[in-house]
């Protein structure tokens, strides 16, 4: 059968041109190399050389498998490489799923250092999991979870990366704009857009408007955050959103944001991983970039 050092011997004796040489090259003794030669033609049935004094003279059968060799053998090399790359976790592929909608924005600023820095690792950001990753983090389908709302496993692990507070979004004219802070109360008459999240997982709804036994008048979920915050910008409804996010459309749409109750309603935003993955560089690295206070790790 033709194997890979097969393939050296017919490179290493075209190159090089004696037995000689070509064993040295491989490390072989000469004895060793004639050998294989001959083994190797035997179980072919095939002469693939012939001498030509003290040199070796490749065959047409014997050129036919060195144009094969040729191409077969850097392959070989680039896969071993490629291996060791993964081996020292220098290399690999990133899926991350997502339960922060409007995070997506976020997530663009931390992949393009990233990306950069780690030039053998690809991304793959799996939107499908954007409202459900446990199941698909403990199940292998993402390798990293991005949430406000992590739910603490065994096999998991999360990591803090940043903090936000989550403001009421209203048009510049609305009724509550010149307010410092909303109450539930106040939400009463509203039309609420939100993205389409069940209402236990909405903090407006579990940490704001349920606990006061409030509610509003319509609840509207919308998937695009474009939409959603020109619909607020013409007084046709109100959302809550993290107030970086807000403060981007604010340049160009009439937007006023407000505080959820005199104190507030902060959060976090959290990268979780399964344990079994901590020691991954690339992904240790991911979090690093996430973290606006740390010096990310680059791959070398």
């Amino acid at each position: 059968m033709l194997e890979r050092h097969h393939l050296a011997i017919l490179e290493a004796t075209d190159r090089l041109g004696t037995l000689t040489q070509a064993a040295n090259a491989l490390c072989l003794t000469q004895s060793a190399l004639s050998h294989g030669i001959k083994k190797l033609e035997g179980q072919l049935g095939v002469a693939l050389w012939e001498r030509d004094g003290r040199r070796l003279r490749l065959t047409a059968a014997g050129r036919h498998a060195l144009a094969f060799a040729q191409r077969m053998l850097p392959q070989f090399a680039d896969l071993e490489n490629d291996l060791a790359q993964y081996a020292k976790g220098l290399q690999g592929s990133l899926r991350i799923g997502m339960e922060c909608h409007p995070c997506y924005r976020w997530l663009v600023g931390v992949m393009q250092p990233f990306l950069s820095a780690w030039p053998k690792v690809d991304i793959d950001v799996r939107q499908r999991f954007q409202f459900g990753g446990l199941g698909a983090l403990l199940g292998h389908d993402i390798d990293l979870l991005v949430t406000p709302d992590p739910v603490y496993k065994r096999q998991l692990q999360y990591t803090p990366v940043f903090d936000y507070e989550l403001v009421l979004v209203v048009a510049a004219n609305h009724r509550l704009a010149d307010k410092t802070h909303v109450e539930p109360r106040d939400l009463g008459p509203e039309t609420l857009f939100t993205y389409p999240v069940e209402t236990a997982r909405l903090d407006i709804f579990s940490q704001f408007l349920n606990p006061a036994g409030a509610s509003v008048y319509r609840h509207t979920p919308l998937e695009a955050t474009d939409v959603m915050l020109q619909l607020v910008a013409n007084g046709r409804g109100i959302t809550a959103l993290p107030r970086w996010l807000v403060e981007e459309y604010q340049p160009r749409l009439s937007l006023k944001s407000l505080r959820l109750g005199q104190d507030g309603l902060f959060k976090q935003l959290f990268v979780g991983i399964r344990q079994s993955d901590r020691d991954v560089p690339y992904i240790q690295a991911f979090i690093q970039h996430a973290r606006p206070d740390s010096v990310p790790l680059v791959a070398t």
